[in-house]
């Protein structure tokens, strides 16, 4: 998992040490159709993203990077420690998904409010891990990665950038980004906050969901224009 996670960092940080604009977003989601009935409760999480150039009057439209982070569920129990009488541990389990898709966009419109369009295809991870802490919840003692998938994605955007400052040093312009995100997603196997139970031996049994993976999410955040 941490391979996955430090792959799609890299390329994130690639884009941003080559992009014209840069963005960082924080985002609800939302599980749609069969994911759903599976997952019925919104998840939160980060996005970023970078093109290669700003749009502009004679080329509205520009290509980057999407990268996105987003917890679906998460259990938070206090359990004995068997071998220790006396002593417990904190148990973490989180249901996360880590994206990352090639984005189209297009902004045909200038000045201080500028609506704009996405198109995305890549890819998400999908994983649970589970870390326990001592009691105290200062010092990790174990973590793992209990059940993990992997499904592509593609889907579309709509968005608004409300201009919010100009002429920053190495900044053309700073705005409030503001945009609905649908993300198709196909079959994946993956974990709920139901699906881990320990049984009477003590065991600990996974039940995995299999469900395309379709998800909206609204995003926040602010995207820059750099001077280069």
């Amino acid at each position: 998992m941490k391979k996955q996670l430090l792959f799609i960092f890299l390329i994130a940080m690639t884009t941003v040490n080559y992009a014209q604009t840069f963005g960082g977003n924080f985002m609800l989601g939302y599980p749609q159709g069969e994911f759903r009935s599976n997952v019925n409760q919104m998840g939160y999480g980060v996005s970023l993203e970078g093109t290669l150039w700003a749009p502009s009057k004679e080329r509205p439209f520009t290509i980057g990077l999407h990268a996105g982070y987003l917890v679906y569920g998460e259990v938070s129990e206090r359990r004995a420690w068997s071998d220790f009488p006396g002593i417990y541990l904190n148990l973490n389990r989180t249901n996360s998904m880590a994206n990352l898709h090639v984005m189209l966009k297009v902004s045909p419109f200038f000045g201080t409010v500028r609506p704009y369009a996405e198109g995305l295809f890549g890819g998400n991870y999908i994983f649970t891990t589970s870390t326990v802490r001592n009691e105290n919840g200062n010092q990790e003692v174990a973590s793992s990665t209990n059940f993990d998938d992997f499904t592509w994605s593609y889907g579309g955007s709509a968005g608004i950038l409300f201009k919010i400052a100009d002429n920053l040093e190495n900044i053309s312009a700073l705005y409030l980004d503001v945009k609905g995100q649908y993300l198709f997603g196909t079959e994946a196997e993956y974990l709920t906050e139901e699906s881990v139970f320990v049984n009477s031996l003590g065991k600990t049994i996974f039940q995995p969901k299999k469900s395309k993976t379709d998800f909206f999410t609204f995003q926040i955040g602010v995207v820059a224009y750099f001077n280069l």
